[in-house]
């Protein structure tokens, strides 16, 4: 599994989870491309669910002989390409906005949640061995560029006891548009009257201080490669490259590391509170929950209500029944969190909303 996910994670380097060049490669889920057979589905987006997305495609391929090819050029990329309608699906980090929506060229498009996942801020500090502690107030201002010191006062009283260099913070941002950027930015805004005001929240932002990377895999190179960077990258990063990664204060005043078990408390407290008409265009950054990590979001499969073909648009809702019934099995070892039951019932019903995709 891990060599696996190894290649899976390599193979994204290809394309970022950034701007969604629609010049792209084709950076295609094996089950389409190695079957070497016509393609059922197309579906472009979202870099950070590829890895499962990919064994999802497989699996669902060598069950049921449908072949989805994906492309995955970044959340702006997919819903761009959704729609222009020169795919079936979209996927994206980061929700529609109303003015997106209404540029749509096949009518009213269906935000599907898929799984949960957490947002790492990761650091490079060879010295400290404990994870840091950190505040959205405080990470606010690192990356506002007003906390320049890695042993700032505000950065030791979050930290007593641990010996913090008298060195200068580099910070690492995405330079490409990407849904990350919206995740981190949409917490930075949730918490920081001061970030809210200017950068704000986006999939791209003017950034007021650091160095730009492409793509996940680019802040995490620039952050494992150089000594006294922070940085924010989807937590399987993180992990495949063994970044350091900060502990973060939550709504609940608890300190929590991104994991599957903290993305999905995150998610737990406000699944309870929808239903199955809910526009799930929504945010939990900050969700309350003493076990919840503060910067998580869900990931969206896009899809419109009224598909232009509705076999196509049948074949999609029967596998995204797959996916939330059985694929979501898989999402853990991957660093995916599964979807809470209660929204899992809702989302599942939801499906019915899709022209073609009527439950039998």
């Amino acid at each position: 599994m891990r060599l696996w996910r190894f290649a899976a994670l390599a193979s994204m380097t290809l394309a970022g989870c950034g701007g969604g060049n629609a010049d792209s490669r084709d950076t295609t889920a094996g089950a389409a491309r190695s079957s070497g057979g016509s393609v059922d589905l197309t579906g472009a987006g979202a870099t950070f669910p590829y890895p499962l997305y990919s064994k999802w495609f497989s699996d669902y391929a060598a069950k049921t002989g449908v072949r989805i090819n994906y492309q995955s050029i970044g959340s702006g990329g997919g819903i761009r390409q959704l729609s222009e309608q020169t795919v079936d699906f979209g996927a994206s980090d980061s929700p529609m906005s109303d003015a997106e929506m209404a540029k749509a060229k096949g009518g009213p498009i269906v935000h599907i949640p898929m799984v949960l996942g957490a947002v790492a801020v990761t650091y490079n500090l060879p010295d400290v061995s404990a994870p840091l502690k950190l505040s959205g107030e405080v990470l606010a201002d690192v990356f506002r560029g007003t906390i320049t010191k890695w042993n700032d006062a505000r950065v030791a009283a979050l930290n007593p006891g641990v010996k913090l260099p008298a060195r200068d913070i580099l910070v690492v941002h995405r330079s490409d548009g990407s849904g990350t950027t919206y995740i981190f930015t949409d917490y930075l805004a949730a918490v920081s009257p001061a970030w809210a005001k200017g950068p704000g929240r986006g999939k791209e932002v003017q950034w007021p201080v650091g160095l730009g990377g492409k793509g996940n895999e680019g802040v995490a190179g620039q952050v494992k490669q150089t000594p006294g960077t922070i940085g924010y990258v989807e937590l399987a990063y993180a992990k495949q490259n063994r970044l350091a990664v900060a502990a973060m204060r939550n709504a609940s005043g608890s300190f929590v590391l991104p994991s599957v078990e903290s993305a999905t408390a995150a998610a737990a407290g406000i699944a309870e509170k929808l239903g199955k008409d809910t526009d799930y265009r929504i945010s939990i950054v900050n969700a309350p929950g003493a076990q919840a990590y503060p910067i998580a979001s869900f990931t969206w499969l896009l899809a419109y209500r009224t598909p232009a073909d509705t076999a196509k648009g049948r074949k999609l809702v029967e596998f995204v029944r797959w996916a939330l019934a059985e694929g979501s099995a898989s999402a853990a070892a991957l660093d995916y969190a599964p979807l809470p039951a209660t929204m899992t019932r809702d989302v599942t019903a939801r499906l019915a909303e899709i022209g073609g995709g009527a439950a039998p």
